[in-house]
């Protein structure tokens, strides 16, 4: 069946890398820059649909590991975008990260110097991991019934074909920060291979399912922090026929802007690009400048509940006893349905802090319509600076105010 995705550059900005764009998708089109809000079961937390889309949000990204046990179920339902009740753009990962997490302690983005780095490299050398990797796939113990359980790229496309989003991940080895260059080396040798097999099994299962929508397969790149590792993947995974890239890996921050330019200086221009699990504001600036399209992270939601709320002057924690006798709104500039209900921060952290399970569920579906709506509305600031022409300025005058604390 013909594609029905595609995506178009609407303005580049003068350093040939950030751009607004448009993604068009079979559930709808997404205007890039944008964050995609995560529903790693199908749902975001304390959200309904309704409310999700009452942020602003367009586009959702759902888990390939969290759903693959359901993931028969939701193709018999229509799909990722049926399923879950948002019927907008949706995304999975492969869920190759959450099987090659378990017992790794890998994680995506930290602040370290060179002295933590080898020592984290010293400790990984040593440690025993939950999950086995070879060239076929990874083996994994599942943490709640034990049962034994292997990914492969073949696997992982199933599953994703299963669930139905509009753009899937490739099955990619993701390293942690303390694997050595030798490691790295040879994970992205089968990086590249999975890679070869993922577009196979993709190619396959498209012809064999042309009575639905067609989805979108993005390769993910990898190779750390090492410049010779991420041109080099750019190189060969944009050669091959992804629709797009995802832009994964676990290293320093601030090493972020240069691994973006590594990578994308060496992609093709016209293919958009999905920068895996970061929503920091500064990350989310440099990202955008240097070329990312879409952005996701778990971060929003997660924060929110822990009463952690975004404001343009920095983040505030409303658990703390300061906000007791807060009337004023979480942030006065924000036109979020949270705050324009006119809730004061003391009553947020009233219902935060009560017993009552009922109060602390609608503060975690207020905080977190709240966080949801900050991000999503920085992404369509900065889209809109862009077309305006003045991003450099919008950023600057932005990370002034939010970080000045």
């Amino acid at each position: 069946m013909a594609s029905q995705f595609n995506f178009e550059i609407a303005k580049e900005l003068p350093n040939g890398l950030g751009r607004a764009g448009l993604i068009r998708t079979p559930h709808g089109d997404i205007e890039t820059p944008a964050f995609a809000v995560v529903g790693t079961h199908a749902t975001v937390k304390y959200l309904t649909p309704d409310e999700v889309r009452s942020t602003g949000a367009t586009v959702m990204l759902s888990n390939g590991y969290h759903l693959y046990r359901k993931a028969a179920e939701i193709d018999a339902a229509g799909g990722l975008a049926e399923y879950s009740g948002w019927r907008g753009p949706t995304m999975t990962d492969s869920g190759g990260f959450q099987v090659m997490s378990l017992g790794s302690g890998i994680g995506k983005v930290v602040s370290m110097d060179k002295r933590d780095i080898a020592r984290e490299q010293a400790k990984s050398a040593k440690k025993d991991r939950l999950s086995q990797v070879s060239d076929s796939g990874v083996s994994f113990r599942h943490p709640t019934d034990g049962k034994i359980e292997t990914f492969t790229p073949e696997v992982s496309m199933q599953i994703q074909h299963q669930i139905g989003a509009d753009i899937m991940m490739a099955f990619d080895e993701l390293t942690s920060i303390g694997d050595s260059y030798e490691y790295n080396v040879a994970a992205l040798r089968r990086t590249h291979a999975w890679a070869r097999r993922c577009l196979k099994g993709h190619q396959k299962l498209t012809a064999a399912r042309a009575d639905k929508p067609y989805q979108a397969l993005y390769g993910v790149l990898q190779g750390a922090h090492y410049k010779s590792l991420r041109r080099r993947t750019a190189g060969y995974l944009g050669r091959l026929d992804f629709d797009g890239y995802g832009l994964g890996g676990a290293f320093e921050k601030e090493r972020l802007g240069d691994i973006l330019q590594w990578c994308n200086q060496e992609l093709p221009k016209t293919k958009p690009r999905h920068l895996l699990g970061l929503s920091k504001p500064d990350d989310i600036f440099v990202g955008a400048e240097n070329g990312v399209d879409t952005f996701d992270c778990v971060a929003p939601t997660r924060e929110a509940r822990h009463g952690r709320l975004y404001t343009l002057d920095g983040n505030i924690n409303i658990r703390n006893s300061v906000f007791a006798e807060d009337d004023s709104p979480i942030d006065a500039e924000c036109d979020c349905p949270t705050c324009q209900s006119g809730l004061t921060r003391a009553e947020l952290r009233r219902l935060l802090k009560s017993p009552e399970s009922a109060d602390k569920e609608t503060a975690f579906k207020l905080a977190s319509i709240h966080n949801v709506h900050f991000i999503v509305n920085l992404l369509k600031q900065i889209r809109h600076s862009i077309l305006a022409g003045n991003f450099i300025k919008f950023r600057d005058l932005w990370l002034e105010r939010y970080y000045k604390k």
